[in-house]
């Protein structure tokens, strides 16, 4: 089973709660609101229960209680991966570490996610996935 010890290093626990959810931050390092605004930086939420609104506003606004969910994000309103459904916490956090790993690695494609791109800010995500 995958656990959080085989996050990618370039993926930090910005929150991990005692409720299960949990957020991982990618790379705050460079993303870290000087060179870069600060809602551009890659984020995976784990929540128990379905997000219904954005990242950064109130966890109780969840569906679907019962399961577990896990969604990427370039930035608040740019989901790269979202809503993923599993039964249980221990599916959802593998499945966000692979996802992690593929991001880290360039094997997500996040260009597409954009209607006006940050060319800026995608081609320094690119350079560092190595993309």
């Amino acid at each position: 089973m995958t656990g959080l010890t085989e996050l990618p290093d370039t993926w930090n626990v910005w929150s991990d709660e005692d409720d299960g959810r949990l957020v991982l931050a990618y790379r705050p390092d460079v993303f870290d609101a000087e060179e870069f605004p600060a809602p551009c930086l890659p984020t995976l939420y784990l929540t128990h229960g379905k997000r219904t609104r954005r990242p950064g506003t109130n966890p109780a606004n969840t569906t679907d209680a019962d399961d577990w969910f896990v969604t990427l994000y370039l930035e608040p309103d740019v989901t790269i991966e979202g809503n993923h459904r599993f039964p249980t916490r221990a599916d959802a956090l593998e499945y966000a570490v692979d996802l992690a790993g593929a991001f880290d690695a360039g094997e997500i494609d996040y260009r597409d996610c954009y209607q006006v791109p940050r060319d800026r800010y995608l081609d320094r995500l690119d350079e560092l996935t190595g993309t």
